[in-house]
């Protein structure tokens, strides 16, 4: 008869070795990228579903209005400030941050402003309006530095181009 010889059978030894080779890689790779990807809020005001009180139908509210063939930059007082006809590159950002410094320097403690776009305004145009009435350029002893414009943006929707804002609907 054959003997069955048992063996002893031992845990065998957990390497991790490449296991912290990993996360020693990993780790300092991940924390850069954390350092690079800062992602940016916008905030903004949306309208709520009450009516104006009779303190923001009395104050003084810009506006600008994105159509398809132009930008209007209004307020709730006087009517059109400001219609700026699109190029045949776009719309006319310069011309829109040079309407909105001369507001800021007529009206230089208002900090908000109402955007307006239309149902055909694409992703980057609103983005772009909202940048230009943000903040600009300016240079401050030598150094380049963001200038304040309007920061508080709110949005709502533009008013038919047969309404009192559009009625120079084929007018460029």
């Amino acid at each position: 008869m054959r003997r069955r010889h048992r063996r002893l059978r031992s845990e065998p030894d957990l390497d991790i070795t490449p296991f912290m080779n990993l996360m020693i890689v990993l780790v300092p790779v991940l924390l850069l990228n954390m350092v690079f990807a800062h992602t940016r809020v916008l905030e903004l005001n949306f309208p709520t579903g009450d009516g104006l009180s009779e303190t923001d139908k009395a104050s003084l509210q810009i506006q600008v209005v994105i159509f398809d063939d132009r930008l209007v930059v209004a307020d709730n007082r006087g009517g059109v400030i400001e219609e700026i006809p699109q190029r045949a590159s776009g719309q006319d950002f310069a011309r829109l941050q040079e309407v909105m410094k001369a507001l800021k320097a007529r009206l230089p403690e208002k900090r908000d402003l109402v955007i307006l776009p239309s149902r055909q305004t694409n992703y980057q145009t609103l983005v772009t309006v909202m940048d230009t009435v943000r903040a600009y350029d300016a240079v401050v002893a030598g150094s380049l530095v963001k200038a304040e414009l309007f920061p508080d943006i709110s949005l709502g929707d533009a008013p038919e181009p047969a309404d009192g804002l559009g009625a120079a609907e084929g007018q460029s």
